[in-house]
């Protein structure tokens, strides 16, 4: 489920920055959790392993780097209110280095323009950036249940000027409550996703379609339909799931249906 990947997430994090920290000489306590298991150990281990080595070459190349393990990182000049906590990140010159951890292996993460870590960046660079002359930025998804190990470089002026002409001005919208929804694969990591007018409205939309009699469809729109089945039925059990929810929890009816024992 969502919530067992979650907690499997947060354990397979608190477990590479104990294993980080201690490398680095620092304290800590290792963490206590069911979801430990070898397979996590092996996995934290070679992570720990890839963002040694990269310190080790930003030390060759700056001399003195700082290194920040889940670093809280500040992006409300961009985006107001925004931040989010950096797993890894290497401060030095003339590159600065956000590592992500990804230890879910249900969507492949790519980092090519990854706005989180395009964001998290822009934070580091606000915060930090007076303290180095840093050129560029490199990112990096670690996805290790997906053997993914995932590095893209920008300049920082790109990076400046995306956020400039893209991400505020989509940022002053959505403030306002204005701006447009835009339905796909992300919904997933949505707080209101089950609720959401605008995923509602776009998988009816393909629900309307594919109820129509098969003969009526081309091979290429039955092609299309296929490829969009797994949308429907993840927003179906989305929808599905926060109906029980509400049902046992907050006693809600929904017309036309009942709890049952079972």
């Amino acid at each position: 489920s969502t919530s067992a990947a979650a907690e499997q997430g947060t354990a397979a994090h608190a477990l590479a920055e104990h294993k980080l920290r201690r490398a680095l000489k620092q304290r800590s306590k290792r963490p206590v959790s069911a979801w430990i298991d070898d397979e996590m150990e092996t996995l934290t281990d070679d992570y720990v392993a890839y963002v040694q080595e990269h310190i080790s070459l930003a030390r060759e190349a700056c001399g003195d780097p700082q290194v920040l393990i889940e670093q809280h990182l500040d992006f409300s000049h961009v985006v107001p209110g925004g931040f989010g906590t950096g797993d890894c990140v290497i401060i030095a010159e003339p590159t600065l280095q956000i590592i992500d951890l990804k230890y879910g292996q249900g969507v492949l993460v790519e980092a090519e323009r990854n706005p989180q870590l395009m964001l998290y960046a822009l934070g580091a660079l606000h915060t930090f950036g007076d303290l180095y002359d840093i050129e560029r930025v490199a990112v990096t998804i670690y996805q290790p249940r997906r053997a993914n190990v995932d590095t893209w470089e920008i300049p920082v002026t790109e990076l400046e000027h995306w956020a400039e002409a893209e991400v505020k001005p989509k940022a002053e919208l959505a403030a306002a409550g204005e701006g447009e929804f835009c339905p796909g694969s992300w919904c997933q990591f949505c707080k209101i996703a089950p609720t959401c007018r605008a995923r509602a409205e776009a998988n009816l939309a393909l629900a309307r379609l594919e109820f129509a009699p098969p003969a009526e469809l081309s091979d290429t729109e039955i092609a299309d339909v296929l490829a969009r089945i797994p949308q429907l039925k993840t927003w179906a059990a989305d929808v599905e799931a926060y109906a029980l929810s509400k049902a046992v929890n907050q006693g809600v009816v929904f017309e036309g249906f009942k709890l049952v024992a079972g």
